[in-house]
């Protein structure tokens, strides 16, 4: 096997189509956050940790993330790849951490998949039983159940995995539309609720203060970084976009928009549900606002904003995914499989669709978790931690890598530099204490969300696997990556001045 980097005669390496704009970006990127679903479902299991203050948890969290895109941002602009904190991270800080950026991404899309296949799955049972249609063939529908749920949402997946191949354009223009529905329906309902919800406002919401303890805010913090999870993917389509700095403004855009959407709901919801309301009704969360505040079939709309936005979820995380798999691929660190593009589409088609039969395979293993509920729970919170980690390494990476602006830019410094540090500090600290408090919480391993040290043991194996294929990737493959991956570019400051 030659230790001959890959790719080093430029025509053999493998090239996306460019054929996105920004509204493309905006569009995966927001499909990929699912604004609807974390409203629909993240609200409600949030609400059962933090109360009654729900708009104040999603403000803070958003401060941390805030600082992660302006990191996002500034690497994208001087290295616009696939691969985007896999390659940062592994340049600026160390191969081993890049690699596992890139792995525990994978991992937990992968997770998030799963999970989203199942609320997929929800969704259109709900839709079913709205429509006097409660059971198939002697068999009662539950849109509690993980096995119905679950087996339905796999159709789903294999739909729009299918459509992901064939053009990440297609895909986007789908995206689109269905983000245009959602946005009407959502804006409709919460607008309608804030005006005309029994339960008074108050500004304890937006009070942290208020949240019962330090443990509940460390998990509310976490449940609410992991709604905000997805508009780097915006930076995944970066080889695909006419203009890289396309890419950058998708994922600004995304995500201001998507904080704006979850003060809307979390305000709207407060004012219409009780708070054993909001949080006892878990996946159907979405459907029980839209029938407090209308009649059948208006009611529906919500539920069906709720299955777009499932939908447009599955595909976005497929798309994104086989972005940072072809990168990996594209330096050897992944199999050659990842990084062939289909000379058809301009698309990683074989890795494509073997992201999609990967989440299928993850989501049938979940059936081992008997309600629809407790499996959200237990990969929302393993997932969270996963997020905040590779967010806090990309951060460290920008504030590596522009480090020199300290001296050259005291303002640019303070953006470039100090405020990714911060938000990188806040995100490791609270991974670190939530992971303490799992710990801490039980003597004995049970498989359920409810059970600590099952909550901890989850993003361990995600972490303990890439270290293992780390190792493959260097020893056996014998990747260049581990080699050439480490260091600063020493003219990133400088590009950075001259954009």
């Amino acid at each position: 096997m030659t230790d001959k980097p890959y790719g080093v005669d430029p025509p053999a390496r493998p090239v996306l189509r460019r054929s996105l704009g920004v509204i493309d970006g905006i569009a995966i990127a927001a499909s990929s956050t699912a604004a609807t679903t974390s409203i629909g479902i993240g609200l409600g299991v949030t609400a059962g940790v933090v109360g009654l203050h729900l708009p104040a948890i999603m403000l803070l969290a958003f401060l941390p993330v805030l600082g992660i895109a302006g990191a996002y941002t500034r690497l994208n602009r001087v290295e616009p790849n696939a691969g985007n904190g896999y390659v940062w991270v592994g340049r600026s800080l160390n191969p081993w951490l890049g690699f596992m950026v890139g792995w525990v991404s994978i991992v937990a899309t992968i997770a998030f998949l799963a999970y989203t296949t199942a609320v997929t799955g929800s969704a259109l049972i709900q839709l079913a039983g709205d429509a006097g249609i409660h059971s198939l063939g002697g068999l009662a529908l539950d849109p509690g159940s993980t096995a119905q749920t679950t087996l339905l949402g796999l159709a789903v997946l294999l739909a729009v995995t299918l459509t992901a191949v064939t053009g990440v354009r297609t895909a986007a223009r789908l995206q689109t539309w269905l983000l245009v529905f959602e946005y009407v329906v959502l804006l409709g309902f919460c607008g309608y609720g804030i005006v005309t919800g029994p339960h008074a406002f108050s500004l304890s919401w937006f009070n942290p203060f208020g949240i019962p303890s330090a443990t509940a805010l460390a998990q509310g913090l976490l449940l609410s970084v992991f709604c905000y999870w997805g508009f780097e993917a915006a930076f995944t389509v970066t080889e695909e976009v006419r203009d890289p700095r396309d890419a950058s403004r998708a994922g600004l855009i995304t995500l201001v928009t998507m904080v704006l959407l979850f003060l809307l709901g979390s305000v709207a919801f407060q004012r219409v549900l009780s708070e054993e309301e909001l949080a006892g009704h878990g996946a159907e969360g979405l459907a029980f606002f839209g029938e407090r505040l209308a009649s059948q079939p208006l009611a529906a709309l919500p539920l069906v904003a709720l299955m777009f936005s499932a939908v447009a979820s599955l595909q976005a995380g497929v798309i994104p995914t086989a972005r940072g798999m072809f990168a990996m691929s594209r330096d050897r660190t992944l199999g050659p499989v990842w990084s062939r593009v289909s000379p058809r589409y301009g698309t990683p088609a074989a890795g494509t669709v073997l992201i999609g039969a990967l989440a299928a395979a993850v989501a049938a293993l979940a059936l081992v978790i008997p309600r629809l509920a407790d499996m959200i729970m237990a990969t929302v919170n393993a997932v969270g931690i996963i997020v905040a980690l590779s967010y806090a390494l990309t951060a460290l990476a920008a504030a590596v890598r522009f480090r020199g602006l300290l001296r050259e830019d005291w303002r640019q410094g303070l953006r470039a530099v100090v405020a990714p540090v911060l938000s990188a500090a806040a995100l490791l600290c609270l991974g670190g204490y939530l992971c303490w408090s799992f710990y801490t919480s039980t003597d004995h391993l049970e498989i359920s969300p409810d059970n600590g040290w099952f909550l901890l043991l989850t993003p361990l194996v995600m972490i303990a696997s890439g270290l293992v294929a780390a190792a493959w990737a260097k020893w056996v493959r014998r990747s260049p990556y581990f080699r050439t991956g480490t260091g600063t570019d020493a003219d990133a400051p400088r590009l950075l001045a001259t954009h």
